[in-house]
């Protein structure tokens, strides 16, 4: 069962309801799930699926996608499962529209996952504005996470989570950790209705760390829950110290978080790359 003092909600990151049954018969305890194209796209069914020549078109893996969402909903209905809509580089702010309209009746306990872009940002405001759940997501800047503020303002506490990237920053010698703290630590004074949700965690020791900065929420792969099961679900304590190794920290930088979303600088490379990633996992799905 969860452990006493720990402070930060522990999500699932899997596209596939038997990794969510395993862990929860594990730990006892998930807080929620959260799912992307890439995901779905290895999802064991769906590969099964493929390789058995099965035509598949956008309309298929779309259903599919649905039912897998419904089974995870099923399994943590007190919590959240994030669904990310279908976004590259042209995808308009009506398609992002309908798409999160559409997805938000799958489940009753869905965040909509959308990408920090222009689309993804003025999408987020009206969603917002309608009582929808948004995952703002491939997050690589203090200056996105600010613009995710001020876009989602007037919004609750838990309806709106930012979803930072961890493993990405670190691949190219930036210390991921550094810039999950900065932003942890932007928001401290914030009105708290953006939860900070430590995303594409890879190591334990990214967990740990995500932990003893008591982050509001971290999405983690199975196997890095398991790790820590198998270390007694152990909480970090005073003493603990984050190894970076040879990756630079990122400067914090002191921003205003009351301006218009439209003013800050959100483009970013990882943000683009990510896209065309999630989008071409997704397209390599349809076979027909």
């Amino acid at each position: 069962m969860r452990p006493e003092n720990l402070k930060t909600k522990i999500f699932l990151d899997s596209g596939d309801p038997q990794d969510t049954k395993e862990i929860l018969d594990l730990l006892g305890f998930l807080d929620g799930q959260t799912t992307n194209p890439s995901l779905i796209a290895k999802n064991p069914e769906l590969k099964e699926k493929l390789a058995g020549g099965e035509q598949l078109s956008s309309e298929d893996i779309n259903d599919f996608y649905k039912n897998v969402v419904g089974e995870i909903s099923e399994m943590v209905p007190q919590g959240s499962v994030s669904i990310e809509v279908y976004a590259d580089a042209n995808t308009s702010v009506e398609d992002m529209l309908t798409q999160a309209r559409e997805m938000n009746t799958w489940i009753n306990n869905a965040h909509i996952k959308l990408p920090i872009t222009s689309a993804g940002l003025e999408a987020a405001e009206t969603l917002v504005a309608e009582g929808m759940k948004v995952n703002m997501t491939l997050c690589f800047s203090q200056e996105q996470s600010a613009a995710v503020y001020a876009a989602t303002q007037g919004a609750k506490k838990g309806d709106v989570f930012l979803s930072p990237f961890i493993g990405r920053l670190d691949d190219r010698g930036e210390n991921g950790m550094s810039f999950i703290e900065n932003v942890h630590n932007m928001f401290v004074k914030s009105d708290g209705h953006v939860e900070l949700l430590a995303a594409s965690v890879r190591t334990y020791e990214h967990f740990k760390q995500c932990l003893a900065l008591g982050v509001d929420l971290a999405t983690v792969p199975g196997s890095v829950l398991k790790e820590w099961a198998q270390n007694n679900f152990e909480l970090p304590g005073s003493d603990y110290v984050y190894d970076i190794a040879d990756m630079k920290n990122l400067p914090f930088e002191e921003l205003n978080l009351d301006k218009d979303w439209n003013e800050y600088n959100i483009q970013h490379d990882l943000t683009d790359s990510g896209l065309e990633k999630f989008a071409n996992d997704w397209n390599g799905l349809i076979t027909k």
